[in-house]
Order: structure tokens, then sequence, then C-alpha cells
């Protein structure tokens, strides 16, 4: 009998222990944008609400539910930045914290990218610094940023208009002087040119009848080959999905080094119930090993860019050229394997 207990005890140990290795998504009822940074142990999280910074501190990113949380930082009223907060990135770069947004004063004309710097090792603590606006010549509306250093230099991607109305939204790169300040004038590397970009019908007085949409750019590298993936098509409607650029060459700022592939590489899945999959991240599993997508998604066809889209999280294969294999977005009912730990965590 005692053995048998044994057993039945150890059987159900092991259930536990599966049950703490496997996660299903969504992370979180609500949050779009997601983007996560990794630094000493602990997956710092953040995601849009709109009208503050807010920061998430976990070791497991599938048990965000559970995270710690601090407010980082809400906008004095009445400034150009004081509304409509969105996409903020927390990045390190040269030990110190900076966090990108984009914010207006409540008109989405005046949408721009601004950034705030912490000194402190630990973004929980120590004084977040409003260093201003981050803008390219010429200083057009500007949403997205995302930072990343090649070969050494600081470069900013991001999502904008050619000019000053509200029609299309292209990916333009250019390097920066330092963490807060543009160098020169921005490129054009990315436009919506296939039918799959295209999808931006609008039903609404305020704005214009159809936008074409390439916005929430994300460097991506591995083993030398460098790609930039974007969202394509407009977030209100169900047909929102990633698309990528590949760098063939080494000049990040010649419009002809960058290849779009003539598909998208990750988009709805009905058979899923997953919609509009986009505005994504990626991370790295706390023992380096595995590449992960983090990315948002409506569970309904024509939920749109409220607040009904959720974070999600899935491992990233990859192909033999070198590209990523994003898959299909999995059901929220499938379970998946937590990324991979070290050794001595498992202890």
């Amino acid at each position: 009998m005692k053995k048998i207990i044994f057993l039945l005890a150890l059987f159900g140990f092991g259930l536990v222990t599966a049950q703490e290795n496997m996660f299903t998504n969504p992370l979180l009822p609500s949050g779009a944008d997601p983007y996560s940074t990794y630094y000493n142990g602990y997956y710092y999280y953040t995601h849009t609400l709109g009208n503050r910074l807010m920061l998430w501190k976990t070791k497991n990113l599938a048990d965000l539910k559970n995270a710690e949380s601090k407010l980082i930082w809400t906008p004095p009223p009445g400034t150009a930045y004081s509304k409509e907060i969105w996409a903020p990135e927390f990045h390190i770069i040269d030990g110190k914290w900076y966090v990108y947004f984009a914010a207006d004063d409540g008109d989405n004309n005046n949408h721009r990218m601004y950034v705030l710097e912490n000194t402190s090792e630990d973004p929980f603590k120590g004084h977040w610094e409003f260093k201003g606006k981050v803008a390219a010549w010429p200083d057009r509306w500007a949403i997205d940023g995302n930072v990343f250093t090649y070969k050494n230099k600081l470069y900013m991607i991001w999502s904008g208009w050619e000019g000053d109305t509200n029609h299309q939204q292209n990916i333009y790169i250019a390097k920066m002087k330092n963490p807060w300040t543009i160098e020169g004038k921005r490129v054009l590397i990315a436009e919506p040119t296939y039918a799959w970009e295209k999808q931006g019908d609008l039903q609404d007085a305020k704005n214009p009848p159809h936008v074409n949409v390439n916005e929430g750019p994300q460097y991506l590298e591995r083993n030398g080959n460098i790609f930039i993936v974007f969202s394509a098509s407009g977030c209100w409607t169900d047909y929102y999905a990633l698309g990528l650029i590949r760098l063939e060459g080494d000049d990040l700022l010649n419009p002809s080094s960058w290849v779009k592939h003539p598909e998208p590489v990750f988009g709805k899945s009905e058979t899923n119930s997953v919609y509009a999959p986009g505005h994504n991240s990626f991370f790295k599993s706390p023992d380096g090993t595995e590449d992960w997508i983090l990315y948002h998604a409506n569970s309904n066809p024509g939920e749109g860019c409220g607040t009904k889209r959720s974070p999600r999280m899935q491992k990233i294969r990859w192909n033999a050229d070198g590209t990523p294999d994003f898959g299909t977005p999995v059901p929220e009912n499938e379970y998946l394997t937590i990324p991979a730990i070290r050794q001595q965590e498992q202890k």
C-alpha cells in the first residue's frame, strides 16, 4: 500500500511539474503591441495602455498574469505627448534604460516619437527623465519606433507618413547620434505594394476612406542574416498580418538593400480562431537557445484595434535559407512548452 501511495504521489508531482512547464495563449486578457527585454534573469514586459507607461517583471513570460508591475510614467497634461501613448519599448543602451513611445496631444495628425531615460540598473528604481522628441528630417507623423545596434552603430526604424496627410504608412530608417537624437535624413525602406498590405477601408468620418499600412517594424538577426518584420494592412481589419524584408548587402541606409518577401509570413487562422495577428516583437528563451515571437491578436473576427487584442507567444523555427518560419498562430486551447530555461534554474 505504501508503495502505491508513493507512486501516486510521484505521479501527481510529475503532473504538477509538467503543468508548470506548459502554458496556453493568450498571456493576458488584453494588451496590444507587446514588447519585452531580457536582463539579469528577468523579462521586462510592456504593452500599449494609451495614457501611461507600465512595466512588468517576470522570470517567465508565460506567467505574465502573476508578474510584478510598476507605473513608470504618466505624461503631464496639456502637452504634445499627453495622449494616445502607443507601442512603448524598453531598451538597454550603453548601460542605461530607455523607453521609446509614440504620443500626441489628442490629434492623431500630431503623433511623434518620444523617449525617456533611466540611469539606474534596475528599471523599477531610479528616475525616468523625459529626453524629448525623437525626430528625423523631415519631421513627419511617426509611430512604432524600434532601435537596434548594427556594426556598433545605433539605428531607429519606425512607421511614418511621407507627407502631412494620412493615406499611407511606410517604414523608415535612420542612424542615431545618441539614444535620443536621430542623425541625418530618414530613408524609406518599405511601403505597401502588395494586395495583402493594402486592406484598409475605414468607415468613419474622422479618417480617409482607405489607408495602406506598413507599421510596427522589428529588427531580427540570426547567423548574420538581417530582417525587419513589420505589420501590414489596417489593424482594424482581420487581414492585419506580418510581412518581412531582408537585408541583401551591408548598407542599411540604401533602400535597394532591402528585399521584401512577396507573401505575408504570419497571418490570421480562421481554423484556430486567431484574427489580425500583428505588431510583434522577438525574444530569446532564458537559456538563449530558442527564438520566440511575441504578438497580439483577436479571438474573433471583426474585433479591430480595440482592447480585445491580447498578447500571445510561440516558438520560431528557421528555414534552410536562413529566414524565420513563424508557422500558424496557435489556438487558445493548445498547450505549449514554456521557453527553455537554464539548467541551474531547473533545480
